[in-house]
């Protein structure tokens, strides 16, 4: 039984079609819609290849009780996740999960330093911890602390902004992290991740 709801998840978001990407009475969309084909996102859509299934599962979760609260969740999101069921939602973090992640590489290669500094070193004077204690040396995360290495620069920048603007409070530890970062300190950071995981010849 579970191999034909994976199969059933699969070969719905692989679908590009104008019906709802479970069953015609869930509000569901397909997720390639927005994350892309090959689930590796846009400039406001994360790429869910290569993700974290714990964290995915939390996040669906976390937008279907409205607790993600920034404007994209709340207008697309909340909707889309409103009727999704727990194992349908494992199946597709699975699947995304599984898939192979690429480097976005759509940051400022001049803010890569600074950047990595604050990735690997944090910022002492603010009382930051380095973002690799938690996240990995690589970015990969682990377990429902997500992968951030590779995701795209706009993205990674707007979810910064966003919870030091106060949104996804309950996110700890990172909308205190995000109010105690400048705007130049978030666009190096963002910058330095979205070429990680990238070959050194990309850069």
């Amino acid at each position: 039984m579970n191999y034909i709801r994976t199969k059933f998840a699969v070969l719905a978001i692989s679908l590009v079609t104008a019906g709802p990407l479970l069953a015609d009475d869930l509000p569901v969309r397909n997720c390639t819609w927005c994350h892309g084909s090959s689930a590796q996102g846009f400039s406001v859509a994360p790429r869910l290849a290569g993700q974290r299934i714990d964290y995915l599962v939390n996040q669906l979760r976390s937008l279907a009780a409205h607790k993600r609260d920034d404007f994209l969740a709340t207008k697309y999101m909340w909707n889309a996740t409103a009727n999704l069921d727990p194992l349908t939602a494992r199946d597709l973090a699975a699947y995304f999960s599984a898939l192979p992640p690429v480097a976005a590489k759509n940051g400022d290669s001049e803010l890569v330093a600074a950047g990595r500094s604050i990735f690997e070193n944090g910022v002492p004077d603010e009382n930051i911890v380095a973002c690799q204690a938690c996240h990995g040396p690589e970015g990969q995360g682990v377990r429902e602390i997500p992968r951030l290495g590779g995701l795209s620069y706009s993205y990674l920048k707007e979810r910064l902004e966003q919870w030091s603007q106060g949104y996804d409070a309950s996110a700890a530890p990172m909308p205190k992290v995000a109010k105690s970062l400048s705007p130049d300190q978030i666009a190096a950071l963002a910058s330095f991740l979205s070429f990680v995981g990238a070959d050194a010849s990309e850069k």
